[in-house]
């Protein structure tokens, strides 16, 4: 079980907030049903807060949606990973710790670990594995950057912090524009790299004056920041993040340019970081019959589930009841919020709610920009065992169950 690293806080004590990959840390939370965010209005935090109370945690381990104690759920669970011959891991909302824990369970079991956000986290991924590129930090921003291109729009429909944490109204020398569409994104990014470049011409006829006025303060500016949403970016998105990198690297040449991507919510970007750490490989991976394998196609948690490829599923969703494991006919592990509940008459199906970093529980996340790692504290103590808790308890329980199996 977890430990509570305080009492519950007041309003104005430190609080790293873990419900947005921003990881904002100037909030303060007060205890009450729901909690309630003090010292900030952001939409996202005040919405995942109302998902959790002071009281603590009052769910029950489930198996088959029967109440149990936590180790027959552990019991059963293993039982089904261990029989499994192709597990699948998926939501991965978990902290440092739970990521650690799950990479070993996955290669006890042969599990392909893919997160909730696996397409959006593939294309950056894609992108950087293919061609590189040059990224920044929310501080070199705020202290550095002249001048924010939002390329997928403004950010602050799901980012609602994001240009605060900018320096936005603060900084007279700031100026954040967002990319004007003419055509689809791939189109419109393509031609501002081309103007960009000087392989077309801004006074061309043909050039669009408001495309053709972005590129030349892009070119005069001191610092320029593209900034995307991996999560707004179309199929096959990873040819308009190589697009903006070709706009950075050509403005690098005379002047300084980053790129900034938004993304790898809910532990997705945190559990890739891990598993790039301890496996050399990043998510979409799988330790099988051939060694460590990586296939960012055709290890897709959805075309997997589609094709009946996989034999067991394990999610893991500690943050909020959402997101919700997906329908299928295949046995079903949950690590989730209290909140969650497999659905009725899943008799293969085991439940185990367990702690959020951040609230009942300490932990680390890392920050969208991906060279921070924030400490999480929790607000009280819920009862609940971590996610790495209950990974550890499993992976003992898989192999002792495997050793039973062979003798």
């Amino acid at each position: 079980m977890n430990q509570p690293d305080t009492a519950v806080p007041t309003g104005n004590a430190p609080w790293t907030c873990p419900f947005c990959p921003l990881l904002c840390d100037t909030f303060g939370v007060e205890a009450g049903t729901p909690l309630k965010l003090v010292g900030g209005d952001c939409p996202r935090a005040r919405k995942a807060l109302a998902n959790f109370d002071a009281s603590g945690g009052a769910a029950q381990p489930q198996v088959g949606g029967q109440d149990c104690d936590l180790d027959t759920a552990l019991g059963k669970a293993a039982s089904l990973l261990a029989a499994s011959r192709q597990p699948l891991f998926g939501g991965l909302g978990t902290d440092v710790a739970g990521a650690r824990a799950l990479y070993a369970l996955a290669c006890e079991t042969g599990a392909i670990c893919d997160p909730a956000q696996g397409k959006a986290l593939m294309h950056g991924l894609r992108a950087l594995q293919d061609r590189g590129g040059f990224s920044t930090t929310l501080a070199e921003v705020r202290t550095r950057a002249d001048l924010i291109v939002c390329v997928t729009e403004e950010p602050t429909a799901h980012y609602p912090e994001f240009l605060r944490r900018c320096g936005a109204g603060e900084r007279e020398d700031l100026r954040i524009e967002t990319l004007p569409l003419h055509g689809d994104l791939f189109d419109t990014v393509a031609l501002l790299a081309a103007l960009v470049a000087g392989r077309v011409r801004a006074d061309d006829d043909r050039v669009p004056a408001d495309l053709a006025a972005l590129s030349a303060r892009l070119k005069a500016a001191r610092y320029a920041v593209l900034v995307y949403e991996s999560g707004r970016l179309p199929a096959q998105g990873a040819l308009i993040i190589e697009a903006i990198q070709r706009i950075v690297g050509t403005l690098n040449r005379t002047t300084r340019a980053a790129s900034l991507p938004l993304g790898g919510g809910d532990g997705a970007s945190t559990v890739n970081q891990v598993f790039a750490w301890l496996s050399g490989l990043p998510l979409r991976s799988r330790t099988g019959p051939l060694g460590l394998e990586h296939e960012p196609l055709c290890f897709d948690a959805e075309r997997l589930l589609a094709d009946g490829a996989i034999d067991t599923l394990l999610w893991v969703s500690s943050y909020g009841p959402e997101p919700a494991p997906p329908a299928t006919d295949v046995p079903r592990i949950v690590l989730g919020h209290p909140a969650m509940r497999l659905p009725q008459g899943v008799a293969e199906g085991v439940f185990i709610p367990v702690s959020t970093p951040g609230i009942g529980s300490g932990g680390h996340l890392f920050r969208t920009d991906g060279s921070v790692m924030m400490p999480l504290r929790s607000l009280y103590q819920d009862g609940l065992p971590g996610v790495g808790d209950v990974v550890r308890r499993l992976v003992h329980a898989v192999k002792a169950q495997k050793k039973e199996r062979a003798q």
